[in-house]
């Protein structure tokens, strides 16, 4: 009964922060972000536990796989485009990766946080599958490395597209490479807000800085 409650729960939660980001369209009202504080919210006012929570959100959890899966659609409708831009696209989600990792490094070393904590930073900005898989791989911990990717992809979100209008970057492939390279899955669902060239762009970028991670992450530890 818990689970059921649970569940529902998150999806009408959901459902009333897209609709409150429709309304008033500020990057704080992100939908991802509101309803991860409402649930923690509810979650402290009826003193419910994680494992009470995940009763019922083991199952949205298990809806990860088919909607990465989705994204083959907008790849296919606009692989003419991909073909076309394959090398700039390589380019920057090559160099995205190495900043995103290199950043959380440096931030890591320079409040001197424990090393276990710092290896755990590293693989942020990638899908939380791989940059769980690449925490344990360098010592740190495949949890903790799941936070860090919430709190990238919820940042990019959230001020990625403020940020690409200061900047005047308005290509698809400059919005697309950016989101999907810095905030993985979250960054490649706000790209589909903004267009399917973005969002088949912004995939492939998403796949590409988890490829990249798992190969760099081993020798960035060694600098």
């Amino acid at each position: 009964m818990i689970g059921a409650s649970m569940l529902l729960w998150t999806i009408v939660v959901y459902i009333a922060m897209r609709k409150l980001y429709a309304r008033f369209y500020f990057p704080l009202l992100v939908p991802i972000a509101t309803s991860t504080v409402v649930i923690i919210i509810t979650l402290s006012l009826f003193h419910l536990s994680y494992e009470q929570y995940m009763l019922g959100g083991k199952w949205l959890v298990h809806l990860l796989g088919p909607a990465v899966v989705a994204l083959a659609l907008p790849l296919y409708q606009h692989r003419h485009t991909l073909k076309q831009f394959l090398w700039p696209l390589l380019c920057s989600t090559f160099f995205g990766t190495i900043i995103g990792m290199g950043s959380g490094l440096l931030l890591a070393r320079l409040f001197h946080l424990p090393e276990q904590v710092v290896r755990s930073i590293i693989p942020k900005s990638v899908t939380s599958p791989v940059a769980m898989d690449i925490a344990a791989l360098i010592g740190g911990i495949p949890t903790l490395a799941a936070v860090y990717v919430m709190v990238a992809g919820i940042f990019g979100a959230m001020f990625g597209p403020t940020i690409f209008q200061r900047l005047r970057l308005t290509t698809a492939l400059g919005v697309g490479s950016g989101l999907g390279a810095a905030s993985h899955g979250i960054g490649t669902a706000k790209a589909l807000e903004m267009g399917k060239k973005e969002a088949a762009i912004s995939s492939v970028a998403m796949t590409l800085s988890a490829i990249f991670a798992s190969l760099l992450c081993p020798l960035l530890l060694l600098l």
